[in-house]
């Protein structure tokens, strides 16, 4: 894990063996209803990141979200949905660049 990263864990975060974690990476488990009349309601989720991950620089990684063994996120990514194991995932929102 490095420098200026941001957890926010309510929902709990599961990290594996080897992981890197670059700087500025947000890992957030909490967020607000959707619903504008019930906006102050807030909801957790775990996010889990398998053995052997690299996140990059300034990557969010949103509440719910599985990350699969010896996966890449790009730098400045956005990742809202599971990530299987053995690819590189980049953009905003975070799609399959390439197969490893």
């Amino acid at each position: 894990m490095n420098s200026s990263c941001t957890f926010m864990d309510r929902g709990g975060i599961t990290i594996g063996d080897d992981v890197f974690i670059a700087p500025k990476v947000c890992l957030t488990t909490i967020n607000h209803d959707f619903n504008p009349y019930n906006r102050k309601a807030t909801f957790t989720k775990l996010i889990v990141i398998k053995d052997r991950v690299w996140i990059g620089i300034n990557a969010t990684i949103c509440p719910g979200v599985t990350i699969g063994e010896n996966s890449i996120i790009a730098t400045g990514s956005v990742v809202t949905k599971d990530v299987p194991p053995n690819v590189i995932v980049g953009g905003n929102p975070a799609k399959i660049l390439k197969r490893l």
